[in-house]
């Protein structure tokens, strides 16, 4: 059964707790987890990229030189694409980069995720993740407590908090979410998960 450590908001050790088998005890699927990582990215794509092509370059209506008689190549617009000032062949226009994956594919690329954070021992649970007022300075505290300033952090709470949110969100390379809205690419691309007790709970009951 994978064990994680449990803190208090003063990140000192108050004891272990057992985590899912079901989710963290599972072995990661490399391959899995690159299909899930890459249709994130490409779902993220905002696809607006557009140039223009010879038909949309303003000018080269006329022909530049007559047909026959010059010693130079055939020419019908300036416009064309070996021209200075022409348009570009085969212009990138906007699309959509999005694609669908199998549900079942999502769900195994998410347990696989956090499977390898607890077998890296990458997962520090926090008894009771809340504070009394917005102050970044509480965080940044108990991420130097656990050994991990300067490093990308994920923060999981079980609903919106705006107290962490609002002291988290200004730290370089933290990022604040719910315990229930999760990608495996933001887990992977972290180096620990801060996670509530309570959202580790509901995580273990949606995810199992």
């Amino acid at each position: 059964m994978p064990k994680a450590n449990v803190y208090n908001m003063a990140g000192e050790k108050i004891g272990t707790v057992e985590l899912s088998e079901a989710i963290f005890g599972i072995e990661p699927n490399a391959a899995v987890l690159h299909t899930a990582v890459k249709n994130h990215l490409a779902n993220r794509r905002q696809g607006t990229q557009s140039t223009l092509t010879r038909a949309e370059v303003s000018g080269g209506g006329r022909k530049p030189w007559k047909q026959k008689g010059t010693g130079r190549a055939r020419a019908g617009s300036t416009r064309a694409p070996h021209w200075t000032h022409g348009g570009l062949a085969f212009a990138p226009k906007p699309r959509d980069y999005s694609y669908p994956i199998n549900k079942k594919v999502k769900r195994l690329a998410l347990k696989s995720a956090l499977a390898h954070k607890a077998q890296a021992t990458s997962i520090f649970v926090i008894d009771n993740l809340a504070l009394e007022e917005i102050k970044t300075k509480q965080i940044v505290n108990l991420l130097g407590k656990l050994e991990l300033s300067g490093k990308k952090a994920m923060v999981l709470t079980s609903e919106r908090d705006e107290n962490v949110y609002k002291s988290a969100r200004n730290i370089p390379g933290v990022n604040v979410t719910f315990g229930t809205i999760l990608n495996p690419y933001d887990i992977i691309n972290a180096n620990a998960l801060i996670v509530d007790k309570t959202a580790l709970t509901k995580i273990e009951e949606v995810f199992a």
